[in-house]
């Protein structure tokens, strides 16, 4: 890996302040499979091999299955995924994607319906965590593999 910048060291408070959002999230009441579904999908919508990578790993090693990481990028066509599940997907979706229309109305309520507010609080903020780890791993590494 061919390393452009190291923010942690460049500039450590803004670093340390996404760092704290994982750590809120690590105690948030989000399942583990729920945030690693999160954190795969998000990544592979921004094409973030650094966190594919990881994050595939972290999924199978707290019990996801290979065949729903490897049919993820096609999760609406299976049905290897609960509809809360597929909300989650979805309302990760919009948010990644943001300049496509939000997050529509439809959406929104149906993860309220699933989940209340404040587990989709919990959502939204950990879709909004993996998609900064992203772009931090995308701007600053080069060549990860």
């Amino acid at each position: 890996m061919s390393n452009r910048i190291d923010l942690s060291q460049a500039f450590p408070q803004a670093y340390n302040a996404v760092f704290e959002l994982e750590m809120q999230l690590k105690k948030s009441d989000l399942t583990a499979i729920h945030k690693e579904l999160i954190k795969v999908r998000v990544s592979q919508i921004n094409g973030c091999a650094f966190c594919l990578n990881m994050h595939t790993q972290e999924a199978l090693k707290i019990g996801e299955t290979a065949q729903r990481l490897f049919l993820l990028n096609a999760w609406k066509e299976t049905a290897l995924f609960t509809k809360e599940e597929k909300a989650i997907l979805q309302l990760a979706e919009e948010v990644t994607l943001i300049h496509q229309g939000g997050v529509s109305d439809a959406t929104y309520q149906e993860v309220i319906a699933f989940f209340g507010e404040s587990y989709a609080a919990q959502l939204i903020m950990a879709i909004i965590t993996i998609n900064t780890w992203n772009r931090i791993a995308i701007s600053t590494t080069k060549d990860v593999f």
